[in-house]
């Protein structure tokens, strides 16, 4: 290869990197497109899949060959995530050994888009012959697959997004949205709540949040505490020192006020000379916000929101103070 052809080439990929974002942009748009073309493809097979789906007393039986193999996993993680008890196999290790993992009492969730895969084909008479119902996403409703299937859901795009047509692009994505499309539909059917997501992932962000107690993040050493009768001239002292903004008054180690850095400015501006001969008992909030061990973060955080306090003390039954959880604690 000549010095020029060489110089030619890199000048002709040097022009093509500077229209990488135009060909990101058209990737993009082209595979929104295929989503939107979804909508109308939805019709009573998708109700019928997600009732099959719903009323399964066993498990959810994900399954698919290459591209479609990937969607599937992710398929079957999402389910498995949102309540529906589901994982994938494929069809190639069914072969193997894997079949006894099917029961009766399962739906199978297969993945192709030409619906005409071999390896596929060959796993579906095996669990025709065991009564399972099969639930098929595929681009072709005179497919096979279609035909052996008990609901065939279309799931048919255009065109891919690669520019030759032929890298499984647009189809898998569309694939991967009709999967997501049957999870959220099974978890509204389900009425899923938060927590129960935060069940299915303890370890994630939002799971330690709805299980975390105020036990887990309480403060419960050198609580500032302050009694009734303590000159407020001291309850700086000790409020400050408690580097929680607040102290607690106590009778009998039970809660009966509190005091903020705040009430202590306003009754600063307030009585100004005579502030030094006011006592606790004078600014306190008596019977102030207070939560048992076992409360969620969540409803702390909640109470915080709507009475715009910054810390909540912990207390037992019988309203003795065990901790305090201010805002950073419930931020952790």
């Amino acid at each position: 290869m000549s010095l020029a052809t060489n110089n030619n080439m890199d000048e002709n990929t040097n022009q093509r990197l500077k229209h990488v974002r135009e060909y990101a942009i058209q990737c993009l748009t082209d595979e929104a497109e295929a989503l939107m073309d979804l909508r109308p493809q939805l019709d009573d097979n998708f109700d019928k899949a997600v009732e099959l789906m719903f009323h399964c007393t066993g498990k959810i039986i994900v399954t698919g060959v290459g591209k479609s193999g990937n969607v599937g996993a992710k398929i079957a993680s999402t389910l498995s995530s949102t309540g529906t008890p589901a994982f994938f196999i494929n069809p190639l290790d069914v072969f193997h050994g894997d079949l006894g993992v099917m029961a009766h009492d399962d739906v199978v969730l297969a993945l192709s888009n030409s619906g005409q895969t071999d390896e596929l084909l060959r796993f579906l008479p095996m669990v025709l012959q065991m009564n399972i119902p099969i639930v098929a996403i595929s681009g072709n409703a005179n497919s096979l697959l279609a035909k052996y299937s008990t609901v065939h859901i279309k799931c048919w795009v255009k065109k891919e997004a690669c520019p030759l047509n032929l890298a499984p692009t647009s189809s898998t994505t569309a694939a991967l949205a009709i999967g997501d499309a049957l999870a959220i539909s099974l978890m509204m059917v389900r009425n899923f709540k938060p927590t129960d997501f935060a069940q299915f992932h303890p370890g994630g962000e939002l799971g330690k949040r709805l299980l975390t107690t105020a036990a887990d993040v309480m403060r419960s050493d050198h609580l500032p505490i302050v009694s009734q009768e303590m000159h407020l001239s001291d309850a700086i002292i000790h409020v400050s020192k408690g580097k929680l903004g607040m102290g607690v008054s106590l009778v009998d180690d039970k809660v009966v006020g509190l005091i903020t850095d705040g009430d202590i400015r306003r009754a600063m501006e307030k009585w100004q000379a005579e502030f030094f001969d006011k006592t606790v008992k004078d600014i306190m909030t008596a019977n102030p916000k207070s939560v048992l061990p076992t409360t969620k973060i969540t409803e702390i955080q909640r109470i915080m929101h709507q009475y715009k306090i910054h810390s909540v003390l912990v207390v037992d039954q019988d309203n003795h103070l065990l901790g305090v959880v201010d805002h950073y604690s419930c931020m952790i």
